[in-house]
């Protein structure tokens, strides 16, 4: 049994279990803080339309900057851009904790947006370097377990130092971030190699590349159109559940312990099988059970039907998000990893314009209505990812990008 577990470790490289445990720290602190920030800020007596800009400029910036900080770290190395990006991560939190001036609100989320999209392209891409190609759906797995163990964790010491010193969790989320920093520092040092180093592709050339890559856009425009749908999860869905269900608040808390403690148990096993399947076929499937998990939310009457569209929703996650960071890594060649990773952050538009369009379609329509036009969005998914599958297949057949 000790043998067992020593030789699973062994299948990965140090730096990878690093950068899996700091993601379960950093993402348990940014968890403390993120899901808090519109109460933190509705205390500071801000307009309630600039709390929802200031939220809005995070997953904004991180569209923004995704494409930039993967390039750049295909250029200049690994280690530069992440270290850059936890620091002014760190910075970012401890500026909260001082800030007084609502610009300081805006910009500082700015940052933290910034610097998130710098951070997550360079580390998945460093995962891909240190990970042989058959592990990789099991590292981009594990990496998914992580983040959900971290959101499981974070949000309920966060509702705790939220109600004694809000401050303090802006402290501890920025020295964690802080630490993560220095200790990744020390474990890249023992890397010989970060890649990047002798890559002279400026940004315009790495720009076209991608550019005329039609698999990879196809690929963003069906993760655009499936993260409308994800994004309702925390803007529509909890008001939804509110009027139509009794109890509906804590139905909502009750269905969101069951993501996470779904995503921890299934995902390794489920990553098992999912290895003998087209990147692009669990897209697709994963947009079938997202879209199946939408509309039994917008038709839930009782807890039951919502538990079984969380089910079901979750089944989609399971399937889509480590196969959407292997299908990135797939599509890219070394020396442009990053780059590709960061390109795929233009996923981000969905997240962005999601909570948007979800909430004007909320207020006009209604939830039952809102929950089947987005459905009908995150549909057209399908389309993107079939399409994108075809080019995929012909360029593997002939050597040539479509």
């Amino acid at each position: 049994m000790r043998v067992n577990i020593l030789s699973y470790f062994q299948q990965f490289h140090q730096t990878v279990w690093v950068l899996l445990i700091g993601t379960v720290l950093s993402r348990g602190a940014a968890f403390m803080t993120m899901p808090f920030l519109a109460i933190y800020l509705a205390r500071q007596d801000l307009h309630p339309i600039f709390i929802g800009i200031t939220i809005g400029m995070s997953p904004l910036m991180s569209t923004i900057g995704g494409f930039i900080g993967g390039h750049l770290s295909d250029r200049y190395g690994r280690k530069p851009i992440m270290m850059i990006a936890l620091l002014g991560t760190a910075l970012g939190y401890f500026g909260f904790a001082i800030a007084e001036h609502q610009w300081w609100f805006l910009l500082l989320n700015a940052l933290l947006g910034l610097c998130n999209s710098f951070f997550e392209p360079t580390a998945q891409a460093l995962m891909g370097d240190l990970t042989s190609k058959e592990m990789r759906m099991k590292v981009y797995s594990l990496r998914y377990v992580a983040i959900n163990i971290g959101a499981s964790v974070g949000p309920l010491i966060g509702a705790f130092l939220a109600m004694t010193n809000a401050n303090m969790t802006f402290y501890i989320t920025g020295s964690i971030y802080f630490l993560y920093m220095i200790i990744l520092f020390i474990m890249i040092k023992k890397v010989k190699s970060t890649n990047g180093v002798n890559n002279k592709t400026t940004l315009s050339a790495a720009f076209q590349i991608v550019r005329k890559d039609r698999a990879l856009l196809y690929f963003i425009l069906g993760g655009m159109m499936i993260a409308v749908g994800y994004s309702q999860m925390e803007s529509n869905l909890p008001q939804h559940f509110d009027n139509r269900l009794e109890n509906g608040v804590m139905i909502y808390s009750i269905l969101l312990s069951l993501n996470a403690i779904m995503v921890i148990f299934l995902q390794m096993p489920a990553s098992h099988l999912m290895e003998r399947y087209r990147p692009m076929k669990l897209m697709i499937a994963g947009s079938i059970f997202t879209i199946a998990g939408l509309l039994c939310f917008g038709f839930a009457t009782t807890w039951l039907v919502a538990i079984f569209g969380m089910v079901l929703f979750t089944f989609g996650e399971i399937l889509s998000f480590p196969t959407s960071s292997l299908l990135i890594d797939q599509l890219a060649a070394d020396h442009l990893r990053g780059t590709y990773f960061g390109a795929s952050q233009f996923r981000n538009l969905g997240s962005f314009a999601g909570p948007i369009f979800g909430g004007v379609l909320f207020s006009q329509i209604g939830g039952v209505l809102t929950f089947v036009v987005i459905s009908v969005i995150c549909l057209s998914s399908i389309l993107f990812f079939s399409a994108g599958s075809k080019v995929n297949q012909i360029t593997e057949l002939t050597g040539k990008s479509v």
